[in-house]
């Protein structure tokens, strides 16, 4: 089922702040797809990048109470540390569904009736108003998500209070989160938080959007701005 804005749903009453869950894979390994575009060594940089800014975003958006990052790189966990977000190992070590369930069930740990959602690493156009829009539609729902720009995969996927985190990312994942129930996301003006970044043309979109500083400052490298 996809809703779209204006409709009516069911359930009106807030959740209340929400907790984003970002997993974050170590960045040796990430982006495994821009390596071509971009060059080896600038690849884990970006990676880097992409996920600071998608966190400082997230941080910024007043729906927003913490920020959840999953991840066992110290030099991520690191600079993410440093913007503010709460550092869990990714004890499960089972993938990014595990690392997921993992996240939610440490903040849900904290406060059982959190609000609670994964929000891709990989989002460095991401605006803090779309962000705050897109949070405000799944406070109506049970379960909801947003499928990337490509309609296939799933950049974000939501569980409101009470209600079970089930996340199925990879792949066609727009599919499975749908079959589990999920609503699906038809908002309009919203193209930062379905942007993710996995190849060169990706990227050249989401520079064409407006990125954040961190990617923006590495994407003016002059060798960088050559592989482009």
């Amino acid at each position: 089922m996809t809703r779209t804005e204006g409709e009516i749903a069911t359930n009106t009453d807030p959740a209340g702040p929400w907790s984003l869950v970002v997993p974050l894979k170590p960045l040796a390994r990430a982006k495994s797809r821009l390596g071509r575009a971009a060059g080896e060594d600038a690849r884990p940089l970006l990676a880097l990048a992409f996920a600071q800014d998608t966190v400082a975003a997230a941080l910024a958006c007043s729906r927003v109470r913490d920020v959840v990052v999953v991840t066992d790189d110290a030099v991520a966990a690191a600079a993410l540390g440093a913007l503010g977000a709460r550092i869990v190992p990714d004890t499960p070590g089972a993938g990014l569904n595990a690392a997921l369930a993992h996240g939610a069930r440490s903040v849900r740990a904290l406060r059982p009736a959190a609000a609670v959602a994964a929000l891709n690493a990989d989002l460095p156009a991401l605006r803090t108003d779309e962000l705050a829009r897109v949070l405000d539609f799944s406070s109506a729902f049970p379960s909801s998500f947003l499928r990337d720009a490509a309609g296939i995969g799933t950049t974000f996927l939501a569980a409101a209070s009470g209600a079970e985190f089930r996340p199925a990312f990879g792949g066609p994942s727009g599919s499975r989160h749908r079959a589990s129930g999920a609503v699906e996301i038809g908002l309009s003006g919203v193209d930062s938080v379905r942007r993710d970044v996995d190849t060169g043309e990706d990227l050249r979109v989401a520079l064409a959007l407006g990125v954040g500083p961190h990617t923006a400052r590495l994407a003016a490298v002059p060798a960088f701005a050559r592989d482009r």
